[in-house]
C-alpha cells in the first residue's frame, strides 16, 4: 500500500480489509479481534495512528513506532495465537505524524484464535464479529481443502463400488477423454489408472463418493446428500406448491450428476433437431456454461457438512448452492489459471471426460452467460456456504411456471408453434417414438437401428428424445439401472400423429 493509497482509504470509511486504530503508545486491547478476523477471511491492514472523529478519520501519528512494531509482531509468533500469523508491516510519514500499517495474511491453517478457540474472529463489513459454532467447524474442515478425497481408506476395496455406475462412467470415458490410455484391461485396471484406488485396490473417498455403492458411501460419509428442487415461482412462497420436482436421493456423485444434467437441460433455450442421419444438432453454449456450474459446485462441496449442496430452480433464476466456501476471495478466483477444488479427485473424474475446464475454476465461462442470454450471474461466497446464480428471461417466468405445475408434455404439445424446440421427423426417429410405445431395452432400440451397442450411439440417437419429453425412463431415478427401459411420452405420441 503505497502513501497515497493509504492517504485515500482514511479519508473514506473503514473497509472490510482496513481497520484504523488510535494506539498512541500501546497496542490497542481490542488488535487481536482485528488480527484473528483478517487471518480467518480475506487479510486487510491494520493502521495505526488514526484518530476516529464522529464519522470522519484524523491522523493522529504514534510515538514509538519500533516498540509498538515488535510488539505486535513478537507476538503473532508467540504462543498467544494457536498459529503462527503472517504479517508484514510499513512505517509512513505524513504532516510530521509517523503511520504504522500492519498488513494480514489470510492463513491457509484456519481458524486462527488467540488463548482459545471461543476468541476466534470474522471479519464482517467493517467489523469483527466472534464465529459461531458453524463457522469455526467450516474452517477446521477447510483444513483438508484438497485433501480429503485423495485420502485412502485401508478397509476398502473394489466391490464397495457400483458397477453400473463404474462401467457407465468407463463407457463415457471411451467416448469423450482425450487419455485413451487410462482405459485399462478391466474395471480395476481402470480404476487404478484414473487415480480413485491405489495398486493393492484401497478406494480414495474422492472414488467412493463418485462411484460407490450406497451403503458404503453412506458408511464413510454420513452426511453424503444432495438435492435439486424445482420451484414453480420466484420464491418459495411465491410458488403456489412448494416444488413442482424434487430429486430423489442418489448412491452416488456420478448418479447424481446423470439426473441433474438432464433437468438442467429442459431449462435452457437451445434449438434442438436432428440431421439427415439423426444425430442431434443444436446449440449447446447455455448448457454447458450451467454444465460447467454444476461441475464446479461438485468439485467444491463439502461432503462432511451438515449444509447440503441444492441447486434451486425458480422461475427467474437457477441457484447453484453449495456447502463449502471458495478457497480465495471471488474477486481473484477469474485471476488465477490454475484451480485449487476442494476435491481435486471429483474434479479430475469430470475433466478427463471433458465435462469441465481443464485450467481456473470454470468461472470465464460461467460469466459468459451474460454475453449469450443478456442475463445477470452472480456469486457468493462466506466461511460455510457459496452460491452461483443464473438470472433467466423475466418475460418467461409465467410461462415457466405454468409449464412445470401443469402436465409438461401435453402442454408443450399444445403449444409448439410457440417453442423454440423443433425436432426432425427423420425415418430413425419415427421408427424409434414407434418401436417404443411398449417400454423397450436399450439393446433393443439399437437392434431396430441396426446399430452397435456403444455410448456413442445413445447419445447420438436415444439421449436427445429423452432430454425433450419425446421418451422417457421407465426406472427415472436410477438412469443406469440394468432394467432401465425406455417409452414413448404423450408428448412424442402427440409428434407421431402430426407427420
Amino acid at each position: 500500500m503505497t502513501k497515497e493509497e493509504l492517504i485515500d482509504r482514511i479519508n473514506d470509511i473503514e473497509w472490510e480489509d482496513f481497520e484504523a486504530k488510535e494506539a498512541k503508545s500501546e497496542l490497542p486491547k481490542n488488535i487481536w479481534e482485528t488480527v484473528s478476523a483478517f487471518a480467518n477471511t480475506s487479510g486487510g491492514w491494520i493502521v495505526l495512528g488514526v484518530k476516529q472523529n464522529g464519522k470522519k478519520f484524523e491522523i493522529s501519528g504514534v510515538d514509538n513506532a519500533e516498540k509498538l512494531e515488535q510488539d505486535f509482531l513478537g507476538t503473532l509468533r508467540s504462543q498467544k495465537f494457536n498459529e503462527p500469523v503472517d504479517a508484514k508491516s510499513m512505517l509512513y510519514h505524513i504532516d510530521g505524524h509517523r503511520v504504522l500499517a500492519f498488513h494480514i495474511a489470510s492463513s491457509p491453517h484456519k481458524p486462527i484464535y488467540y488463548n482459545n478457540p471461543q476468541n476466534t474472529f470474522i471479519r464482517f463489513g467493517s467489523g469483527d464479529q466472534r464465529a459461531t459454532n458453524g463457522e469455526i467447524t467450516a474452517m477446521f474442515h477447510n483444513q483438508s481443502f484438497g485433501i480429503k478425497s485423495e485420502q485412502i481408506l485401508l478397509d476398502s476395496n473394489l466391490s464397495m463400488l457400483n458397477e453400473d455406475t463404474i462401467r457407465d462412467y468407463r463407457n463415457y470415458f471411451k467416448l469423450y477423454s482425450p487419455r485413451p490410455n487410462l482405459i485399462g484391461n478391466d474395471i480395476a485396471d481402470f480404476c487404478k489408472r484414473i487415480g480413485i484406488a491405489d495398486n493393492e485396490g484401497y478406494l480414495n473417498y474422492g472414488g467412493l463418493m463418485c462411484f460407490g455403492k450406497e451403503e458404503w458411501v453412506r458408511h464413510y460419509v454420513p452426511t453424503f446428500w444432495m438435492d435439486l428442487v424445482e420451484i414453480p415461482g420466484r420464491s418459495v412462497r411465491e410458488a403456489r406448491t412448494r416444488y413442482t420436482y424434487r430429486i430423489p436421493e442418489q448412491e452416488n456423485l456420478w448418479e447424481y450428476f446423470q439426473i441433474m444434467i438432464r433437468r438442467l437441460r429442459l431449462i435452457v433455450d437451445t434449438p434442438f433437431m436432428m440431421n439427415d442421419e439423426g444425430f442431434n444438432v443444436e446449440d449447446r453454449s447455455q448448457f454447458k456454461i450451467l454444465r460447467e456450474a454444476l461441475v464446479n459446485m461438485l468439485s467444491h462441496f463439502d461432503p462432511f457438512s451438515t449444509i447440503h449442496s441444492c441447486i434451486h430452480i425458480y422461475t427467474d433464476r437457477v441457484e447453484f448452492f453449495n456447502a463449502g466456501g471458495y478457497p480465495v476471495p471471488i474477486s481473484q478466483l477469474g485471476n488465477h489459471l490454475y484451480s485449487n477444488p476442494r476435491n481435486p479427485i471429483i474434479a479430475k473424474i469430470f475433466r478427463l471426460v471433458n465435462l469441465s475446464e481443464t485450467i481456473g475454476y470454470g468461472f470465464d465461462m460461467m460469466n459468459e452467460w451474460k454475453e449469450i442470454t443478456g442475463n445477470d450471474v452472480t456469486f457468493e461466497s462466506d466461511i460455510c456456504t457459496s452460491t452461483v446464480t443464473f438470472w433467466l428471461d423475466s418475460d418467461r417466468a409465467s410461462n415457466r411456471a405454468s409449464n412445470r405445475a401443469s402436465n409438461r408434455a401435453s402442454n408443450r404439445a399444445s403449444n409448439r408453434a410457440e417453442e423454440d424446440t423443433y425436432i426432425d421427423a427423420t425415418d430413425k426417429v419415427v421408427s424409434i417414438l414407434k418401436f417404443c410405445k411398449d417400454p423397450k431395452f436399450r439393446k433393443d432400440i439399437f437392434e431396430l437401428l441396426g446399430v452397435t451397442y456403444q455410448s456413442k450411439n445413445f447419445k447420438a440417437f436415444i439421449e436427445p428424445l429423452l432430454l425433450h419429453d419425446y421418451l422417457e425412463l421407465t426406472v427415472p431415478d436410477k438412469p443406469t439401472s440394468p432394467k432401465q427401459q425406455y417409452r414413448t411420452t404423450k408428448k412424442g405420441l402427440l409428434f407421431l400423429e402430426t407427420i
